[in-house]
């Protein structure tokens, strides 16, 4: 008998989305990831959480229509990680004409459900806030609504609930070889130490690495597919209001303005050319010849239909297990049992509690853990109670926590993804960090 049902190669969102919904439908699951869960590409994303608005140009109703209706879901089960926001899209005369846009957005807002997000509308920007940031002569421009997410901690999320649900999550685990026969036979380095694991199937979930590891682990060709690069500038806020800027390139494509600081790059797989309408999707393939173990390839996509994505990957297995029947659109993520309107009641009860916390700590706590914030800040009474402080926010009971129960090994870990503090923490207090992991036991 095989150790595991099915063994994923690859720890970003495709292959931790696989993995918490094969879990949750009672297969075995093992995922090996060589470095850090959501590492690349799925921590480098453009962080929206919306039905892509671009797309009605290509006529694509349907495809706009299903990533609204995944907003709503990731609204309902993550309303800690994702959050609703309002763009700004001004017009001009040099690209699309406004009757365009308003008749695009329009029909974006029928699409979507509008009982939960308000509707687009038409602004005059020479009287609006949202004009202080724009280069005149602007006159005009639209909202819209749509929703952002913290990427890398969406990664997270879904691999506590998978953890939670049975399956092994293997950080720092590098899959060298893989042989097929009836079942899998995986060569793993885990952590300097060599294992043997058996597989009754195989998924490659390895983003921008699809093909090496299919040519070089699997001894497969490789899918039909290329790699493209993920580029984000990030820079400082430029402007003091909450919404998010899009400005249509003179290419048509549309560019996103959001006020965070960094400059980040992932690569990720794409499908050819002659179906990049659909290429925010993603790809699944599916390999199941007589007398060889099954595999699944899953590559690309984006975030907004991540979820959707690895349902439909596991619904390929149902010939081969008795399984459960899809669940994880109704099922909240760790931390994400409340209401996304009741957010702010949310942060005034974890204020309640914890009274040391300022309002701007709040809110990271929650919109990072939600109402598992207690498994962060314990009983503490006062700040003291949490150990040592790096910066002003991290603090070593949440160091703790999150080696513990989170995967995370190096400061990096931490501070790009687990938190994104990062971006604000002094030189010396990300030295303090790493000395305080290195001689942290959990």
């Amino acid at each position: 008998m095989a150790d595991y049902d099915l063994a994923i190669i690859g720890g970003g969102l495709n292959g931790i989305s696989v993995a918490r919904d094969a879990a949750g439908r009672g297969l075995r699951v093992i995922l090996l990831e060589q470095g850090d869960l959501g590492s690349a590409a799925s921590s480098a994303s453009p962080r929206l959480i919306h039905g892509d608005l671009a797309m009605l140009e290509r006529w694509a109703f349907l495809r706009v229509r299903a990533a609204l209706a995944e907003r709503d879901i990731w609204l309902r089960i993550a309303p800690h990680l994702v959050r609703p926001m309002r763009f700004a899209l001004p017009a001009h005369s040099e690209e699309r004409p406004p009757w365009l846009l308003r008749s695009g957005l329009w029909l974006y807002d029928r699409l979507g459900s509008a009982r939960n997000l308000p509707g687009s509308a038409t602004v005059d920007v020479t009287h609006h806030p949202i004009g202080n940031a724009l280069k005149r002569p602007f006159g005009t421009a639209f909202e819209y609504s749509d929703c952002v997410v913290d990427d890398s901690r969406l990664v997270i999320a879904n691999a506590l609930d998978a953890a939670e649900r049975g399956a092994v999550i293997r950080t720092g685990a590098r899959c060298v070889r893989a042989d097929r026969l009836a079942t899998w036979r995986l060569v793993v380095i885990d952590r300097g130490r060599r294992q043997v694991i058996t597989a009754r199937a195989l998924a490659n979930a390895t983003g921008a690495w699809t093909a090496s590891v299919a040519e070089i682990v699997l001894s497969m060709p490789p899918p039909r597919a290329g790699a493209f690069q993920i580029s984000h500038i990030i820079v400082g806020r430029l402007f003091d209001t909450d919404n998010i800027y899009v400005f249509q390139n003179v290419d048509r494509r549309l560019v996103f303005a959001s006020p965070y600081i960094r400059t980040v790059s992932g690569a990720n797989m794409g499908v050819s050319s002659r179906t990049r309408g659909t290429a925010s999707d993603g790809a699944i393939t599916f390999d199941a010849r007589r007398g060889k173990a099954p595999l699944l390839t899953i590559f690309g996509g984006d975030i907004t239909t991540s979820r959707l994505r690895a349902e439909r990957a596991v619904s390929k297995l149902a010939p081969f297990y008795p399984m459960s029947p899809r669940w994880t659109a109704n099922t909240p993520l760790p931390g994400g049992d409340f209401e996304w309107a009741r957010f702010e009641a949310e942060v005034d009860r974890t204020r309640e509690r914890w009274r040391f916390l300022s309002e701007a700590e709040a809110q990271r706590l929650v919109g990072a853990y939600g109402t598992r914030v207690a498994a962060v800040l314990g009983e503490a009474k006062e700040r003291s109670d949490l150990g040592p402080a790096f910066g002003p926010e991290l603090s070593g009971a949440e160091v703790r926590y999150l080696m513990a129960k989170e995967w995370a090994r190096f400061p990096d870990d931490i501070l790009w993804r687990r938190t994104k503090l990062g971006m604000t923490m002094p030189p010396a207090d990300r030295e303090a960090l790493g000395a305080f992991m290195a001689n942290a036991h959990v």
